[in-house]
């Protein structure tokens, strides 16, 4: 049985890694196993979590080329972006403190994940000709981000840079990102979950309950971003299928082919 999230311990904080090779892209399984992962670790009364990726690459998004595999049976395309969803609010509602360990690009459904973490730390990117990126693309390929994804970025970044990163579909270079503190921090790429462990290491030191229920507290927009009714799946589902949205993933999925579906910044 193929291993979608590996589980490493790092005593009472426990690393969920995605491992869908080669660019841990999220289909309707992977998005499951998330969630089970996530709600595992509640079980197993673990203090804090990591939420990693591989080398070079956090996650490139949705999966879209499974996704247009769903044709059009509306059905199962609805189930898909319902694990997503479910996976984003597993995350976002979970009670202990969450930290992104951005191991490489983050574009689209990753940047989603890493929005609903507490904290942000990204690889500093080695190559100056491609940098590591991280952003809400999804005007690039067709798509519309919700309401309530749309206040996620604006609760980092602030409603004017976030309107001008969505309305863009831009791509912020890791170093920009920290700048206007989409992430947190920025280190080497063996330092990322190092770094991660030891963030919340230093906040399981603080008293717990108090911690835990403040966390709470500020997080209570995060929760109320994610409802249903400013998520419009059933809206959202349907934009899918608009000539413009099919045209620029049908581009998309041509442009991941030629590029054997290497770590591409520009998923969905």
């Amino acid at each position: 049985m193929t291993t979608l999230i590996e589980v490493i311990n790092h005593g009472p904080i426990r690393e969920l890694r995605l491992a869908r090779p080669p660019v841990n892209a999220l289909d309707t399984e992977l998005c499951r196993h998330l969630i089970h992962a996530i709600n595992q670790a509640m079980a197993d009364d673990v203090h804090g979590l990591v939420l990693s990726g591989s080398e070079r690459i956090f996650s490139a998004g949705m999966d879209v080329p499974h996704l247009l595999g769903h044709g059009e049976d509306r059905h199962k395309l609805l189930d898909s972006w319902q694990a997503f969803f479910g996976a984003v609010r597993t995350l976002a509602e979970s009670r202990i403190p969450v930290v992104a360990a951005l191991t490489g690009h983050a574009p689209a459904g990753g940047c989603v994940l890493a929005l609903c973490c507490d904290y942000r730390i990204m690889a500093r990117s080695t190559d100056p000709a491609q940098p590591n990126v991280i952003g809400l693309n999804e005007v690039q390929v067709g798509l519309v981000a919700p309401e309530g994804i749309q206040r996620l970025m604006r609760r980092v970044v602030g409603h004017h840079r976030a309107s001008q990163l969505l309305i863009g579909g831009e791509m912020v270079p890791a170093e920009r990102a920290l700048e206007i503190g989409l992430v947190d921090e920025l280190v080497a790429p063996a330092d990322v979950v190092p770094r991660a462990v030891a963030w919340l290491g230093r906040l399981l030191k603080l008293p717990r309950q108090p911690m835990l229920h403040t966390r709470s507290v500020a997080r209570a927009d995060l929760h109320e971003a994610l409802h249903a009714d400013l998520i419009q799946l059933d809206r959202f589902v349907e934009a899918w299928y608009a000539p413009d949205a099919q045209q620029a993933l049908q581009t998309l999925v041509a442009r991941l082919g030629s590029a054997g579906r290497q770590p591409a910044p520009d998923a969905a």
